[in-house]
């Protein structure tokens, strides 16, 4: 979907702003990979940064230091750019507790976490946006950063249906299934789908809406967007593309290649806990390893799939991991709102997390 950005304002650039966009947009053009805007707060500095974006016509990522300022720049630049994509990508827990164990008395504390569905339906908004059109700005906060599945799995997974195409029903519904949407036929909410006969309803886990696909025989009929409540209907659609439900939705082989590898690591690790008489851990780590490694094979995931990232990704040990950065285009462009604060918050939040691991 190519569409270019336009900014709508009732406000005309005055003062200063004028020479700052000019000169911005002229040493992003020509090369310059960074710089640097100054200014009071209530000098015009988030409409100096959306005419850039209008003038350079790139997929932008907007960093912020905090939720709160971040949910603020999101509310701007969609009264902005109403006609664009502008997507919000934040942290979706709204607690998280992480596993723990005490081998004195053989505890395990599960990883306890509470996931606000709001904001992860806003997050796979985002790279859904990013997996089909250009004119995309994400507001996000350091979250970015953190791990995600590869972006060319979240591609490649995705299904795109059309109009008059063959396809039967049980095709459509398979193919939902390693998207990690799950049926529900009685009462369906985000992230499921419903099968009636020849038609299924698909509940985005990215929009507030519902992706109806009807078949006659094994031909895809009409496709309609409804509304998530009543169904009713709100626009016919020629073709649509469903991304999957889940940022770590991989393809069935990929789990089944990367199981040697974490029985390979596995094997390695009790080894060291044998060797330093840490029997216990040993133990532990091994039924927790098999435990994860059999809900991959039955369901193709398992609580805390990200600590397996490495081996799923086929990436070498001490590399680092897919997230949201890996999803744009090679011309992105970064904006780093109140950079003094950022940049720092950055460095210590990805150290931190290089010294955890």
């Amino acid at each position: 979907m190519d569409k270019r950005f336009e900014l709508k304002s009732d406000f005309e650039s005055a003062g200063d702003q004028e020479q700052a966009i000019r000169k911005l947009t002229e040493s992003i053009r020509s090369g310059d990979r960074y710089q640097t805007l100054h200014g009071v707060t209530g000098s015009g500095k988030t409409f100096t940064m959306a005419k850039i974006i209008e003038n350079l016509q790139r997929p932008t990522l907007i960093l912020s230091h905090n939720k709160t300022l971040a949910a603020q720049l999101y509310s701007e630049f969609k009264h902005f750019f109403p006609d664009n994509a502008v997507d919000f990508f934040i942290s979706y827990y709204d607690y998280y507790l992480p596993e723990a164990y005490i081998p004195q008395t053989d505890t395990f504390i599960d990883k306890d976490s509470h996931i606000n569905e709001e904001i992860e339906k806003l997050r796979l908004a985002a790279t859904s946006s990013l997996s089909e059109r250009r004119d995309v700005i994400i507001v996000a906060s350091v979250s970015c950063i953190y791990g995600l599945g590869d972006p060319k799995d979240f591609r490649s997974l995705s299904v795109t249906v059309e109009c008059g195409e063959e396809m039967s029903r049980n095709e459509f519904v398979r193919a939902l299934i390693y998207l990690h949407y799950n049926r529900n036929d009685i009462a369906p909410k985000r992230g499921e789908f419903r099968v009636s006969g020849d038609t299924v309803d698909v509940f985005l886990a990215y929009e507030d809406s519902v992706l109806r696909v009807e078949f006659w025989g094994d031909d895809v009929e009409q496709i309609t967007k409804r509304d998530t409540l009543t169904l009713e209907l709100e626009m016919e659609l020629k073709k649509s593309t469903v991304f999957p439900a889940s940022h770590f939705a991989m393809p069935e082989e990929r789990v089944k290649s990367a199981e040697e590898a974490i029985l390979s690591e596995l094997a390695e690790q009790v080894k060291v806990f044998e060797k330093q008489g840490r029997l216990v851990e040993a133990q532990r780590i091994y039924q927790r390893t098999m435990y994860d490694i059999e809900m991959m094979r039955e369901l193709g995931f398992c609580n805390g799939i990200e600590n397996y990232s490495r081996h799923l990704a086929k990436r070498d040990a001490g590399s680092r991991p897919w997230t949201l950065l890996d999803y744009f285009d090679e011309d992105w462009l970064l904006m780093v709102d109140e950079s003094h604060v950022t940049l720092s918050q950055v460095r210590a939040m990805y150290k931190a997390d290089q010294s955890r691991k």
